[in-house]
């Protein structure tokens, strides 16, 4: 899984050490400054200010991927993160996905920082929220996907030397286990029914798991609601 990911940069300041005390707010030629100049930005309601965080492509953790895959590099992700939730200027997160998956532990370090924020969070899922992209959809206060987008659930891979020896499958139930648990402990899904989706065979070619459609994926409690962008930025201000 991967995030697409810039340096977070702080909103125009609305109370910048000029204006101290004056409360200025976002100037329309501000807004569209930090939506041209970063990847990851803010864009601001009355006074109120999102902080908008892409995650797209695949996730690279603890392994540089090759230069040819678009990546989100979990050490970059979770200092925005960090930075959101201390910010003042910052009154709530909004995560997009579109993502294949990639490295566990780097995502389940994100979603568990996003899980436990403060401020409010929503995520919008469009075109695929696959693999560990699922927890990270989950991890927020309110998740919402697009009609056309799906989310394949299936069991924890691993590349490279393998040892067969038993240690090695309790260490890949172990590892499993924490995504359950995580997914169901942030959704309406129950963790049996989970299970029964990553481990279904006869829906994906030469592999064991499940696809699900965003009626689908709300259908069985994975996903908050159907909604686009405009439901999650709703949601976002009602709640600030």
């Amino acid at each position: 899984m991967c995030i697409y990911f810039n340096d977070f940069t702080a909103p125009a300041n609305p109370t910048s050490p000029n204006t101290a005390g004056t409360n200025e707010e976002f100037t329309e030629e501000n807004q569209n400054d930090e939506i041209t100049d970063t990847g990851s930005f803010s864009v601001g309601r009355d006074g109120k200010y999102i902080h908008c965080l892409t995650i797209i492509g695949q996730i690279e953790g603890h392994y540089i991927l090759p230069p040819s895959n678009k990546t989100t590099k979990y050490e970059h992700v979770i200092p925005q993160l960090v930075a959101v939730e201390e910010s003042s200027q910052i009154n709530g997160l909004l995560i997009i996905l579109n993502t294949v998956g990639g490295d566990i532990e780097a995502g389940l370090a994100i979603a568990e920082l996003i899980a436990g924020m403060k401020k409010p969070t929503a995520s919008l899922v469009l075109g695929g929220g696959h693999s560990i992209g699922v927890p990270l959809a989950v991890s927020a206060n309110r998740s919402f996907i697009v009609p056309t987008a799906t989310m394949t659930i299936h069991p924890v891979r691993m590349n490279g030397l393998v040892l067969g020896v038993p240690q090695t499958l309790s260490y890949f139930d172990k590892m499993q286990e924490r995504i359950v648990r995580f997914v169901s402990q942030n959704s309406k899904i129950p963790p049996k029914r989970f299970r029964e989706l990553m481990l279904s065979t006869g829906e994906l070619i030469m592999d064991v798991g499940t696809v699900l459609d965003g009626d689908s994926a709300v259908k069985e409690g994975l996903i908050d609601c159907i909604g686009t962008l405009k439901d999650a930025l709703s949601y976002l201000y009602s709640h600030l």
